[in-house]
């Protein structure tokens, strides 16, 4: 009994490996298998740091990880960049202080200026016109103090020949002596008022030489304005060296190299990872002469990757290259 067990076990055993060798030389008929299987891309590019250096602090991915169009890959030290930045604006706000100092006294002056202008301007109207009232007053006084000198000159003749009374002629002399005194005050006021005139007049023209000082400030605004717009340039391109410090993908793709680790100084331009466009692998296949016979344009292909052991791939046979071979020969 024991031995016709063991009989059937060896014919089922013999039943189940002549399967498994058929259809393995059925499989291998049917299709062409090989080994020398090369992944392969017209599109690779090598990644590198755009006008800055320093040292790597910090690789995100690593040989065969995927990546995403923007992400960031490489970081280097940027904390010189941040400093120069720090600076850089310090020097920014200091100059605008300064600026908005300069335009509140600027302002301040202009104010005062035409203040003094319009003060002065408004005075000397007002001089003009008392002059002019004077002196229109003073005709009338000399024209009366011609007649009263006549009349003085007359009515002591008639005193000396006693045709008049003391009394009479008094009352004439005390009016030539107040149009006398009246004449003095006029004149002596006229000249008050030509002194004040004189000054107004200086005062316009002092008031006008202050808008030289309104010109100087603002060259010096002009000065330090066109000094923080280049700072500002220059904060804009750091904050540009900044942005280059973190090393981004293009596109999305994967990780074909890593050149470099982390701690490594690298300079602008230096490689740092190669990276293939998603979409733009293809598979360089090599078959002995024996194994391309039915193998045609179109025909589907299964692959296996190792760098992926868990992903089937399947693609289609574009071109066949005969020469190919000898590459690898």
């Amino acid at each position: 009994m024991k031995n016709r067990i063991g009989i059937i076990i060896v014919v089922v055993l013999i039943i189940i490996f002549s399967v498994v060798a058929f259809r393995w030389i059925k499989h291998r008929m049917e299709y062409a298998i090989t080994d020398a299987v090369f992944v392969e891309s017209d599109s690779m590019a090598n990644l590198s740091f755009y006008r800055v250096k320093g040292k790597i602090i910090k690789l995100y991915k690593k040989e065969g990880d995927h990546v995403k169009k923007g992400e960031i890959i490489a970081k280097i030290d940027d904390t010189d960049y941040r400093l120069k930045l720090q600076q850089l604006r310090k020097q920014i706000e200091s100059l605008k202080f300064k600026e908005k100092a300069l335009k509140d006294k600027l302002e301040k002056i202009k104010k005062q200026i035409g203040i003094k202008i319009d003060t002065s301007i408004l005075t000397k109207k007002q001089i003009e016109a008392s002059i002019e009232a004077l002196r229109s007053q003073l005709e009338q006084v000399n024209s009366q103090l011609d007649l009263a000198l006549k009349d003085e000159e007359r009515f002591r003749d008639l005193l000396k020949k006693e045709l008049i009374p003391r009394r009479k002629y008094d009352v004439v002399k005390t009016e030539l002596d107040v149009l006398k005194h009246k004449k003095d005050y006029i004149l002596k006021k006229l000249k008050e008022l030509e002194i004040g005139l004189q000054k107004a007049e200086e005062g316009i023209k002092l008031a006008k030489s202050e808008e030289k000082t309104v010109k100087e400030l603002e060259n010096q605004i002009k000065s330090i304005t066109k000094n923080i717009q280049s700072l500002q340039k220059k904060e804009e391109d750091i904050l540009n060296l900044i942005s280059y410090t973190s090393l981004k993908s293009p596109y999305n793709g994967q990780i074909a190299k890593k050149f470099v680790s982390e701690g490594e100084v690298v300079k602008a331009g230096m490689p740092v990872y190669s990276v293939v466009p998603e979409n733009t692998f293809y598979i360089l296949v090599l078959l002995e002469e024996t194994k391309l016979k039915g193998v045609k344009v179109g025909n589907k292909v299964n692959i296996k990757i190792d760098a992926y052991p868990d992903t089937k791939f399947r693609g289609v046979v574009e071109e066949i290259n005969p020469a190919t071979a000898a590459k690898f020969a």
